[in-house]
This record gives structure tokens, sequence and C-alpha cells, in this order.
């Protein structure tokens, strides 16, 4: 089955209602609970002088699994050792996978500081893209550009065709636009 991406999804293979008879008021228990867990968290990370000592492990974990679907075979213990300097004769294979993890990390980090500050740019996701392809496969690959070829993912038989390189800049640009209107409408929101 091929899918095309014209947007950000093809609207036709979404359901217009994908569950029906949906018990809203089971659902408030859970709902609260998780609200009640949100806020204890957001509680202990103002307690904490440095959040980043609690939230710098999640961020690794994101990494290492979103790294995976780049096929990045590395682990999370990996990662840390090579980190700590604990990891020695590894493969070029597994330097580079953990290369691609940090790298991930890095851009990560980036969009934090600067999303604090300013809404999704195309600069912005450039300098992410350069991080991301700093010193790893894919580093031929125009670091900090936007594709102009158009790419396949997956197997044959489950293809996802991403949207076209002539509309991938046009995507980015609506993209930049409707963060910014979102940041602006916030800020005269509080006025």
């Amino acid at each position: 089955m091929v899918h095309f991406c014209f947007a950000a999804w093809y609207t036709s293979t979404i359901p217009k209602s994908p569950i029906k008879d949906l018990n809203f008021s089971r659902l408030i228990k859970f709902v609260g609970d998780a609200n009640t867990e949100l806020a204890r968290y957001d509680g202990l990370l103002q307690g904490i002088v440095n959040p980043q000592v609690l939230l710098s492990p999640l961020t690794m974990q994101e990494a290492v699994l979103s790294s995976r679907i780049e096929g990045t075979q590395a682990t999370l213990d990996e990662v840390l050792e090579q980190e700590a300097g604990l990891i020695e004769n590894k493969s070029v294979e597994k330097t580079q996978d953990i290369q691609e993890i940090v790298n991930y990390r890095k851009a990560l980090m980036l969009a934090k500081d600067v999303l604090n500050e300013q809404p999704i740019t195309l600069s912005l996701v450039r300098q992410m893209h350069k991080i991301l392809l700093d010193s790893v496969r894919g580093k031929d690959k125009l670091p900090g550009e936007f594709r102009k070829d158009q790419n396949w993912i997956g197997p044959y038989e489950h293809i996802y065709i991403n949207a076209f390189d002539i509309q991938l800049l046009s995507f980015m640009r609506s993209l930049s636009l409707f963060t910014l209107l979102k940041m602006v409408t916030e800020e005269w929101a509080v006025l």
C-alpha cells in the first residue's frame, strides 16, 4: 500500500470519526489522575535547582528511541557508557550510531532553548538538521539544507512517500508562519 502525503497527513487515510460511542465519563478519572501526576512532576521540577538533572536522562531516552527510526542500533546504556568514556574498541558502526543519538539530543536541546524565545523558524530547522548530520551517515547530504529530491520511507509494500521536494519549502514556511501567528496571538491574549 502506498500513501502519498501532500500536507501533514493524507486526509483520505484518516477516518472521520475513529472512535464511536466513546464513553467520556469513564475517562474523566484517568484524565484527572494524569493531570494530578503532571502537576506533581511540574512541582518537582520547580523545586529542583537544576531541572536538567532530571530531564537529561529523559531526553537521552527520547533520542535513543527516535533514532531507531533511522536504523540506529545503540542502547541508552551504550550512549551513557560512551559519554562516561567507558567504552573502548567499539566498531565504527557503533560509534556512528552513538554519535547519531548524541546529535539528536543536541538538536533537541537547541530546539528547547530556542523555542522558549521564538517560534519555529526555517533557520532553526536548518540548524537542527545540521546538528543531526554532524559526523554521521548522511553528512554528505547537505546538512542544514532542505532536501531537493524525493525520498521514500519503508519497505516497498508499505512505502510512505512524504511531501514532494517541490512542496517541502512551502509546507515548512506555512509551519513557521503558523507558529509565529500562534505565539503572537497568545501574547495578545495576555495583554
